[in-house]
């Protein structure tokens, strides 16, 4: 049997950077997926580097642009590729282990994976806590809470949207912190002078709704993880409240169990 091969050299170095074989058995999106997660993965091509556009590939490659768009849809969706419109693919990290075994806030987690956060107030508004937000605080119910919303990006990507609860009593003035530029977990520590101890999650499955599937630029029906955490303080204080919801092809769970004698 004949096999045909499209070959694929770095333009710096002249090596070989991806071939595809025409056996029939592996289409050719699939094999640049699998050749370029490889290549990130061995570090090859390292996070932040500008990569080739879809039309570059395809002439080097000498196919049609369809396969190469696939594959990258495919590679965007497992954070491998960072796309924005007019603009060539920026290699990503892939997905997102997040520890729960450690008490991190978002932008602390994404440095720690070598990852740029940034953040976009939605919403912030002060409200009357309803019965569920006040247990859930330890607070009265109707007591004033400030209802934060925000979104969470990495390397330029949404990845999660988070609403947040806090008791107004405990945070005077929140509203006039800077919630875009500062870390949540920073401003409690620093400004309001409240050391953090641990956080309590319940971690579950969810599809995502029209409106969120938007704003993480996902599909509706996608899945996503949803977790509920409170936070608390040495005081053993309640002072978060906080609903998230993480594209589950972005983010990984890493818990790891030791077995007690």
């Amino acid at each position: 049997m004949n096999v045909t091969t499209n070959e694929m050299r770095d333009q710096a170095t002249g090596e070989p950077l991806l071939v595809l074989t025409d056996t029939g058995f592996v289409p050719y999106y699939e094999q640049i997926a699998q050749r370029v997660r490889s290549l990130i993965v061995e570090k090859k091509l390292k996070s932040g580097e500008s990569f080739y556009s879809e039309g570059q590939m395809a002439r080097m490659l000498g196919i049609s642009k369809m396969p190469v768009r696939h594959a990258f849809q495919k590679l965007r969706s497992e954070g491998f590729l960072v796309i924005k419109r007019g603009k060539n693919p920026v290699i990503g990290a892939g997905p997102v282990q997040w520890n729960f075994r450690e008490l991190h806030g978002f932008s602390e987690e994404m440095r720690s994976r070598g990852l740029v956060p940034s953040t976009k107030l939605l919403d912030m508004r002060l409200q009357n806590a309803d019965p569920e937000t006040a247990k859930l605080l330890h607070i009265a119910t109707g007591q004033q809470v400030y209802r934060m919303k925000r979104l969470r990006f990495a390397n330029g990507e949404p990845v999660a949207i988070v609403t947040s609860y806090l008791p107004a009593q405990l945070f005077p003035d929140l509203d006039k912190q800077d919630l875009e530029g500062q870390s949540l977990y920073f401003i409690i520590e620093h400004f309001y002078k409240r050391r953090l101890l641990r956080g309590e999650e319940v971690i579950g499955a969810a599809t995502v709704g029209r409106e969120e599937a938007q704003t993480l630029q996902t599909v509706a029906g996608n899945a996503v993880l949803h977790i509920n955490e409170t936070t608390f303080d040495i005081e053993q204080t309640a002072i978060e409240f906080s609903i998230s919801l993480l594209r589950a092809d972005r983010y990984t769970v890493s818990v790891v169990s030791e077995r007690r004698k």
